[in-house]
């Protein structure tokens, strides 16, 4: 049976919003401007915080707001470099100028970012289940893993047992893990 032309059309156009919707709710655009409007409601909490936090002298104390919107920050500026590195690759693997071979090293490139990423998110998960308040893990292309710790103090032996845990749980016996403590 054939379809009429005003058909295929509508079935085209239907199907092209659909995609795009799709897109749209998927992009990281959207994500980015949805940590926009958590950081002004962070903002206001902080200066509520603060005002409530001066004695009677009118001196404020030390909040942690601001160690939480560093970590927050830090995890955004990853995620964007990671988010362009990503679309760099995803730019090979749609040229029609570049080689298979070019176009393979790129999808396992983006492959290595994903599986790289997800790693860091279960080790946050896995420290954050040792009692502490916040965590980030970063991993450097050279195999170097950065683990920021938000903690008062941190002892020789804690940092040693995440690092131990870090390198059972990413299978690098022998990676090098170097442990920061970003005080509360």
């Amino acid at each position: 049976m054939l379809l009429k032309k005003q058909t295929v059309w509508l079935l085209t156009m239907l199907s092209l919003v659909v995609v795009l919707s799709v897109y749209y709710i998927t992009s990281p655009e959207s994500r980015v401007n949805e940590f926009a409007a958590t950081e002004d409601n962070n903002k206001e909490k902080s200066n509520d915080a603060e005002e409530a936090a001066k004695d009677s002298k009118g001196e404020s104390t030390v909040t942690t707001t601001d160690s939480e919107a560093v970590f927050e920050q830090m995890r955004l500026d990853l995620m964007e470099q990671r988010d362009k590195m990503k679309e760099e690759l995803v730019t090979i693997q749609g040229s029609k100028d570049k080689t298979a071979e070019e176009k393979n090293e790129a999808t396992e490139k983006i492959n290595e970012l994903q599986e790289m990423t997800d790693n860091e998110k279960i080790m946050e998960s896995l420290i954050k289940a040792e009692n502490y308040e916040d965590v980030l893990v970063q991993t450097a292309d050279n195999g170097t893993v950065k683990v920021t710790v938000k903690a008062e103090e941190l002892s020789a032996d804690a940092a040693n047992e995440i690092v131990q845990l870090v390198r059972k749980n990413m299978d690098a016996p022998n990676a090098n893990v170097a442990v920061k403590i970003d005080p509360k």
